[in-house]
């Protein structure tokens, strides 16, 4: 019955039929000598004609790196799949339908940030930059001014990944992007890059090398002039991967990108080989800042300066294992204790990093990325390997 069964994702209608013509059929009839059916017993060609494959689901899926929400629309939101594009949901995540098909030349979204001044602006990063071992590259940056129905390429072409995208918060004209660069090889195109142009032109604002690319970017809420980023010197080729080396660095900026003074050796902060680092601001405590750190004697620390010096919170493997590959880090904007880090599964603490809950149950492993709704911090999108999904 292997014929019959083989053609058992066509539509019922046309299954009644199929059904039919091989009953009819001496074919299937345990007599050996019985002759086969007449030609007319097969299902009309016109019949067949008509019949399309559809996609019965499930409608979205897969892995995951960046998610985002869409602030005053907490119904919107937006996550960009590892190798499908960019999907949305109107309807506060009970349905995701791709907005990218056909208008992009590149199918891996890494990045993505919806302006909050006017969120029909949209900006997706291509490639991803959690370097595991199948990993697609991208072809730069795209634009959306219509909440995701058109696109335009907006730069970074020679860029594998683009790691993070964010969007001033008063002023959507200026952008920063955190690229990674090329994933083997050493290349310019690394940095973090600002517009002030809405993405027409880009300046390079933070460079170590060309082995050196940007991973992360905290921007302060209260004050847009204090910014922090991270650099990170690693690779993946075909059959090996580095991650960390002298590039690797925490920056800080108060001129609003303009220029940088390092903070990796400020005091409380590892000594030695450095790799990734994720790094967070709350709006509701300027002077708090988190960073999480691939380190010998890395993890969670926290600082109550604006980074002059750090305290070692919590150095638990759950949340460093893998480092290269997680390392994602998340400040609340209404409780500056509250801090969320992401690894192969969801972590909240309440208290600075001290303890941590473990709230990923319920949707799938390995996390990548939030969006804290500024107007409400019980609002989450969160990125992970089963696609994007909502908390309220």
């Amino acid at each position: 019955m292997l014929p019959y069964r083989s053609l058992t994702l066509f539509s019922g209608s046309l299954m009644l039929s199929i059904g039919a013509a091989i009953a009819a059929s001496p074919r299937w009839s345990s007599n050996a000598n019985t002759q086969p059916a007449a030609q007319s017993a097969l299902p009309d060609s016109a019949l067949l004609a008509s019949y399309k494959w559809r996609n019965i689901g499930p409608d979205r899926g897969g892995r995951s790196i960046a998610s985002t929400g869409v602030k005053g629309r907490p119904k919107e939101a937006y996550f960009g799949a590892t190798g499908g594009g960019l999907w949305k949901t109107t309807d506060g995540g009970d349905n995701w339908f791709p907005v990218t098909d056909g208008q992009i030349k590149s199918a891996s979204v890494g990045a993505v940030a919806v302006s909050e001044t006017n969120p029909d602006l949209v900006y997706i990063g291509m490639g991803e930059t959690a370097i595991r071992g199948n990993i697609m590259p991208g072809d730069g940056v795209y634009k959306s001014t219509n909440a995701g129905k058109t696109w335009s390429h907006v730069g970074f072409s020679e860029s594998d990944g683009i790691s993070k995208i964010r969007i001033h918060p008063t002023n959507p004209e200026i952008v920063f992007v955190a690229s990674f660069g090329k994933y083997s090889v050493p290349s310019p195109e690394r940095g973090v890059f600002k517009s002030t142009d809405g993405g027409k032109s880009w300046r390079k604002v933070l460079y170590r090398d060309d082995k050196s690319g940007a991973i992360d970017i905290a921007i302060d809420r209260n004050n847009p002039n204090v910014m922090y980023a991270a650099l990170w010197e690693a690779y993946r080729k075909e059959y090996q991967m580095s991650s960390g080396g002298p590039g690797s660095g925490l920056f800080k900026s108060t001129d609003g990108g303009e220029s940088w003074t390092e903070i990796t050796r400020n005091k409380g902060l590892p000594t030695g080989l450095v790799g990734r680092i994720g790094v967070a601001v709350t709006a509701a405590n300027p002077n708090r800042v988190y960073a999480i750190v691939e380190n010998d004697s890395g993890g969670l620390f926290k600082s109550d300066d604006a980074g002059a010096t750090w305290t070692l919170m919590n150095d638990n493997r759950s949340i460093r294992q893998r480092a290269f590959y997680y390392s994602h880090l998340f400040a609340d904007h209404k409780n500056a204790d509250v801090v969320y880090v992401q690894n192969t599964s969801m972590f909240r603490s309440k208290d600075a990093g001290k303890t941590l809950d473990n709230i990923g149950s319920g949707t799938h492993g390995d996390f990548h990325d939030i969006w804290i709704d500024p107007d409400n911090p019980d609002h989450l999108v969160v990125a992970n390997d089963g696609g994007g999904t909502v908390t309220t």
